[in-house]
Formats: C-alpha cells, sequence, structure tokens
C-alpha cells in the first residue's frame, strides 16, 4: 500500500493540510514555508541533513538512499520549511508503526543557518501532538475491545548524550530517557582472539539459503524486547543498501536431526561515512543469539568472524552500536574483545 501523506490510512483525508492538525497551521514557525513532506522532497531533504552534518560533524553521512528509507512506513506525517527561495530549510517527520504495542518515532532537522530561531522547539511541539493524533486514529481504527483498540502507545525520539538543549525540551514535554545506545569500535590492527565454540556449532557465510530462516531465529531473540515487532519478509528485506553479507554470518547448530540457527551477526558497509571518520571500518548492525546459546561463546564467535572479514577487505576498525536499558551500557562482551567505548545516544520516550 502507498504510503499516505500527513494522515493515518484509516482516517482519511480533507486536503493536503489535514496532515498539520491538530492545531493550526500557524502553530508552525513564521519565517519559513510550510508543506506537506513528501518522497519527491527526498533530494532537498538529503541536501538539508547533508548541510547539518557538514556543520556538526557527526561520525557519519547520511545519504540520499537512507533517507528514502524515512517514507518506508505505511503511516507517517512530515513537513518541510522552506525560505523566500524555495531551498528546504527544515524538516520534522512523524511515523508511526503498531508492534503490538504502538510506536510512533519522531525525526527532524533544522538548516545551520536558520537555528536558534524557536523553529527546533516549534516543531517537537508540532510533531509530539501529531504523534498523539496519529495514534488516535491508529485506536479508533481498530476493532471496539480489541488489543489493538488498547494497545500501550509510545511516542519516541533520540538525542545525542551531550545534547542538553534538546534533553531539555523533550523534558518540558514530558518525554523521559528510555534507553541509552553507545557506540564501540576496535582497531583492527590489534590480534584478534580465537573463539572456541562447541563442535557442534559452525560459524557460517550468510546465505540466501539461510536468510529467511534467520528472520524467524530474529523474531524469536528479540520477542518482547521493548519497541521491538516480529519482522515480516518484506520487514526484513528493507534497509539493505549497504548490507554486506560478505561481512556477515550465522551461527548453526547441526546436533540435532536437522540444523538450526543458534544466533546471526549481520555487518554494514558504510563507504559515505569514512571520510568523515577519518578510517574505513566494517559495521555491526545486528547481533542475536538464542537465550539457549548465550552462555557458549555464540557472539563472541560471530564478531571475531566478522573481525576477520573486516580486516581481510582492509578495515583499519571493527565497529558497532551497543543499546541499553541502563546508562551504564551493555558492552562487557565488545570491552572483553577490545571495543572501547565512543559517542553515545539516548532514546527518549512519551507514553500515551
Amino acid at each position: 500500500m502507498a504510503p499516505v501523506y500527513g494522515s493515518s490510512r484509516r482516517a482519511g483525508s480533507t486536503g493536503p493540510w489535514s496532515m498539520l492538525r491538530p492545531g493550526p497551521r500557524s502553530a508552525l514557525p513564521h519565517g519559513l514555508s510550510w508543506t506537506p513532506l513528501s518522497p519527491l522532497d527526498n533530494q532537498a531533504l538529503a541536501e538539508l541533513i547533508a548541510r547539518a552534518e557538514s556543520a556538526d560533524d557527526p561520525p557519519y553521512r547520511t545519504t540520499a538512499e537512507e533517507t528514502a528509507e524515512y517514507f518506508v512506513d505505511p503511516t507517517y506525517s512530515g513537513v518541510a520549511g522552506r525560505d523566500d527561495t524555495g531551498v528546504m530549510r527544515a524538516f520534522a517527520l512523524v511515523r508511526l508503526r503498531p508492534a503490538g504495542e504502538i510506536y510512533t518515532s519522531m525525526i527532524g532537522v533544522v538548516d545551520p543557518d536558520f537555528r536558534r530561531r524557536g523553529i527546533g522547539r516549534a516543531l517537537l511541539h508540532w510533531q509530539t501532538e501529531r504523534a498523539r493524533h496519529l495514534i488516535g486514529s491508529e485506536r479508533a481504527g481498530a476493532a471496539p475491545g480489541s488489543a489493538a483498540a488498547t494497545a500501550p502507545a509510545h511516542v519516541v525520539t533520540t538525542v545525542l548524550e551531550d545534547d542538553e538543549r534538546m534533553k531539555a525540551h523533550l523534558g518540558e514535554l514530558g518525554f523521559e530517557p528510555r534507553r541509552w545506545y553507545r557506540e564501540v569500535r576496535r582497531p583492527l590492527v590489534e590480534e584478534i582472539p580465537e573463539v572456541d565454540i562447541d563442535g557442534f556449532l559452525t560459524i557460517e557465510p550468510w546465505s540466501e539459503e539461510l536468510d529467511e530462516v534467520v528472520r524467524i531465529a530474529h523474531n524469536q531473540i528479540f520477542d518482547g524486547e521493548y519497541g521491538a515487532s516480529q519482522m515480516t519478509r518484506e520487514d526484513w528485506k528493507a534497509g539493505r543498501t549497504y548490507f554486506a553479507p560478505s561481512w556477515s554470518f550465522v551461527a548453526v547448530d547441526h546436533s540435532g536431526d536437522r540444523a538450526r540457527v543458534a544466533g546471526y551477526l549481520r555487518s554494514g558497509r558504510y563507504e559515505q561515512d569514512w571520510v568523515a571518520l577519518g578510517w574505513r571500518e566494517g559495521y555491526t548492525d545486528m547481533l542475536g543469539v538464542l537465550a539457549e546459546y548465550r552462555s557458549r561463546d555464540v557472539a563472541p564467535a560471530l564478531l571475531t568472524a566478522a573481525m576477520r572479514a573486516y580486516r581481510r577487505d582492509g578495515m583499519d576498525y571493527a565497529a558497532a552500536g551497543v543499546d541499553s536499558d541502563n546508562p551504564a551500557g551493555a558492552v562487557d562482551l565488545y570491552r572483553e574483545l577490545g571495543y572501547t567505548p565512543t559517542q553515545g545516544t539516548v532514546l527518549y520516550a512519551l507514553d500515551v
């Protein structure tokens, strides 16, 4: 189903500005002209984000292929603010995805030349209102008395751990910190340890034949995790622009009559980030191990297999992102393998 711009797919639309409700159109900051954001705006959106990243210099760069993925979720609302020459100077996007519980995520950027004018704060208010509206429409469209009609709902967004100004704005709106994300990296010039695993377990290269059983295992591993939803085949295949199969691995248990997935590691090759970083790295996008295998060194075996693949292809570092429900972060596994924690972000959530 094609995305419905600015409205829940169940709620209908009365025109291009219906997406700006609740609240009058004038609630958006003056000084920019505001229009609905759609996939047709993707190039201008990518250029805006590139200007912001050039000024802020985060350790990554976002491509137009990645911004195109912002529009994949079937229910979303977005606005673009343009100056009097037609250049996009700010955007805000809210995306909704039912996942047992209902989650709406918020993302936005203000051009560096247009900051400190109250635009970002006003957009946060607009996004929060819009998220509530999308959640209300999702519940209203569900069958009365069904789980979907009464499912808990959350509005979520992430912020750099040292961005006290944004954290304060979110606090004013009732958001609370819920999860902490930590980037970790390890130089590949250092010796990569050998990991001994059970003789019935093998670490195998990623293949199309294993892809679907890995998806099923992923759903088992992350069932009940905060914000996790069951990955459909379409979800699992989406967002693979930078997926690196040759850097990805599957742990397989051969002890039974039928081989079984014990864990997996999925890597990304983000070459667009390397100039900003100043080095080349292989990045672990996903790492999962089934509960009954977590004491059998499956995760270290997968990580070291990935390290060797990264080094084989000339990478300087192995990197990954770790998330936890506490500020200390679940980085022990990575520390033991020589990774060092670096930049952090915090997920803020508002229960609705």
